[in-house]
């Protein structure tokens, strides 16, 4: 696993050390930064009101939520062929994707577009949900003697640079009054921060509300713990690459599924009972009690009409990761492709607009 960052190294060299990225970026950045400057005035042209014939996207599923929702809820057939459903969740991953061609469009946190600005490579948001409640909380180490995030100071934190829990994490050592220095970010991915918390290879690492149950059930006993705060990671979203949405076609399948992706969530929302037997007990082997646990904490679903929200959020996020040295600073307006801005609005009930 990678080392512990060491006071004074680049922060900016995280992502490349992490992920290998450069290598990837010699070959494909040009290509990207070509593709984005001959897409300019495509992404300026409204979009279709109907996907042409013979249309596919690539759509990223993670453990097949998408395809469970829609069943679930009986939609019936898209209005595009999907080529692939990508079993693709964490944002480097998806990055990477989107880099090979092997995916189209993606759900993510705040923080993967920010990421891969930084690299180099344009992708553009397309729709927004908002996020009242934590979805991530803190779990410490067997036999931690962490209770609070002020007790962080001198520990070792697992930090994901790129996906979501990288950014709440951040966000609660400014509200606790830590700076990075303070604290020693260990450069990991979410998929190996359990691993890492096993093994006392970090102290602290954040874990989504659904992973924490089946963590605290085994390693409780042995002194590890939940540590709450309030802080949320505000936007759940789609984003897909320029290249896609500078195809009139595709940009048009994209502005269709937006819809079936908003209507997706609200379904699972209003039917929990469903929900925890068939994905989290069938699927994720937990038992319906923690089901039951994890959907009383589920967000309600929000798609504002206007973006103004989620801009200033997204805003404040790129900042704090330029103040820590992480990306450089920029104007987040760039990431939002406005012409789908309200699409997912105007498919779900007014309940779910504010």
């Amino acid at each position: 696993m990678p080392s512990p960052l060491v006071p004074g190294i680049d922060r900016r060299l995280f992502l490349t050390s992490l992920l290998g990225v450069s290598a990837a970026a010699a070959g494909l950045s040009g290509c990207a930064g070509s593709s984005a400057a001959a897409s300019k005035s495509s992404l300026s042209e409204p979009l279709a009101k109907t996907v042409p014939a013979g249309t596919s996207l690539k759509i990223a599923s993670y453990q097949n939520v998408q395809q469970l929702q829609f069943r679930l809820a009986k939609f019936g057939e898209l209005p595009f062929k999907v080529s692939s459903w990508a079993n693709i969740g964490a944002g480097p991953d998806v990055i990477n994707a989107f880099r090979s061609g092997s995916l189209d469009v993606a759900n993510n946190a705040g923080i993967p577009p920010i990421q891969a600005q930084f690299q180099g490579y344009d992708a553009k948001i397309v729709a927004i949900n908002i996020t009242r409640k934590p979805n991530y909380l803190f779990a410490t180490k067997p036999g931690s003697d962490i209770r609070s995030v002020a007790d962080f100071a001198g520990k070792k934190l697992a930090f994901s640079q790129g996906q979501a829990q990288g950014v709440v994490l951040l966000r609660a050592l400014k509200k606790a009054g830590l700076a990075y220095d303070d604290v020693k970010l260990v450069p990991l991915t979410s998929n190996q921060f359990l691993t890492a918390l096993q093994s006392g290879q970090v102290d602290i690492a954040p874990l989504a509300n659904q992973q924490a149950p089946a963590y605290l059930q085994q390693y409780e006993s042995k002194g590890a713990r939940a540590i709450t705060t309030d802080v949320v990671d505000l936007l759940n979203l789609l984003w897909a690459p320029t290249s896609v949405l500078s195809d009139p076609a595709k940009a048009a399948a994209v502005a269709a599924y937006i819809p079936y992706w908003a209507k997706g969530q609200v379904w699972q929302y209003e039917h929990p009972d469903v929900w925890n037997e068939e994905f989290y007990v069938k699927t994720q082997n937990l038992s319906l009690a923690q089901a039951r646990s994890i959907t009383e904490l589920a967000n309600k679903p929000l798609f504002p009409p206007s973006w103004d929200e989620a801009v200033k959020w997204e805003q404040e996020t790129a900042d704090l990761l330029a103040e820590g040295g992480f990306v450089k600073g920029f104007k987040v307006d760039s990431l939002f492709d406005r012409r789908f801005e309200g699409i997912a609005a105007k498919s779900v009930p007014a309940e779910y607009r504010r």
